[in-house]
């Protein structure tokens, strides 16, 4: 009986020993799962996106809106394209919103060139009348006239006639016109010509055209100009109208000091006057008369179109002809 007792005593007593180590044996936590480490995609490499430039594009011409130069002429190309077409472009370069037509007043001139280059250039007639049949509403007309002399005051007669053929049509003025336009002129010409204003022994004389009309007193004008901004050495003479080369002449004596004479011609282009009545070997040109009078001779074919500063004045001209018109 004993023995049993003590058998189930210790059966007892392992179940006790067995059970108590399963309660006190601490158990960790189940450790929550690491989140899986994705790689990152790399990115892409983006290239930069380039910013959309706007399309370059021509200024808008208004089709109903022209600028007519109107010239005398040259039937010397080479003066031409450096002069009259030097003032042209300038404008137009100045006001891209109107296209910039040509027309010349001496017909001898035109009909010259249509026989020996084929080059046909309108009279004011002509590029009238093509501007009322292009449709044409707005005209300005910028003379490259010097002065606003005879051939400028039969502009201004015959655009009187086409003015009721547009909607807007005004004149722009000549060359020289105002105080500040002798000014410009003067300081371009001085500038120009700066080189050989060396000392009294030079002479640096202009030829003008000279005309009949009242508005020849511009060479007077620009000779008094010179006179009183100190420019002592310069004449100015013309070849049909005072001051004469006689007169010119005349002058250079009584300051008895000069033995270079250079010659210029003061026009817009440097043209026949330029080449034959100034430059030319005829015994009766300036070149020629005062050589023998015993003047050393130099002389400069460059027309005053030729010059930035006069091109400058023909677009300053047309522009206050377009505010005319507001």
């Amino acid at each position: 009986m004993k023995r049993k007792a003590s058998t189930l005593l210790a059966a007892l007593l392992a179940a006790v020993l067995v059970f108590g180590g399963c309660t006190s044996k601490e158990t960790a936590p189940a450790a929550e799962p690491a989140p899986a480490e994705t790689e990152a995609e790399p990115e892409e490499a983006k290239e930069p996106e380039e910013a959309e430039q706007p399309e370059e594009s021509a200024p808008e011409t208004a089709a109903d809106a022209a600028i007519l130069v109107v010239s005398f002429g040259t039937s010397y190309n080479d003066s031409r394209d450096i002069t009259i077409g030097a003032v042209e472009e300038a404008i137009a370069k100045a006001f891209p919103e109107y296209e910039v037509r040509r027309a010349f007043t001496a017909q001898i001139i035109i009909d010259k060139l249509a026989d020996r280059d084929s080059l046909e250039i309108d009279n004011v007639t002509q590029a009238l009348d093509r501007a009322v049949a292009d449709g044409i509403k707005t005209l300005i007309v910028q003379p490259t006239h010097l002065m606003n002399g005879l051939e400028y005051a039969d502009l201004v007669n015959e655009l009187e006639e086409y003015k009721s053929d547009f909607d807007k049509v005004v004149l722009g003025e000549p060359l020289l016109t105002s105080d500040e336009d002798f000014e410009t002129v003067m300081n371009a010409i001085t500038s120009a010509t700066k080189e050989y204003d060396q000392g009294d022994e030079t002479a640096i004389v202009f030829m003008g055209h000279g005309t009949e009309a009242e508005s020849n007193q511009v060479y007077s004008a620009m000779q008094e100009k010179l006179a009183g901004a100190g420019f002592e050495n310069y004449y100015i003479g013309t070849v049909e109208a005072a001051p004469t080369l006689e007169d010119v002449m005349v002058l250079l004596k009584e300051k008895g000091t000069y033995k270079k004479v250079v010659l210029e011609p003061l026009m817009v282009v440097c043209g026949d006057h330029a080449n034959n009545d100034m430059a030319g070997d005829e015994e009766d040109s300036w070149k020629t008369l005062f050589t023998q009078e015993g003047y050393e001779v130099e002389c400069v074919l460059k027309g005053l179109g030729e010059l930035p500063e006069i091109q400058q004045l023909y677009v300053e001209h047309t522009q206050a002809a377009i505010d005319s018109l507001n």
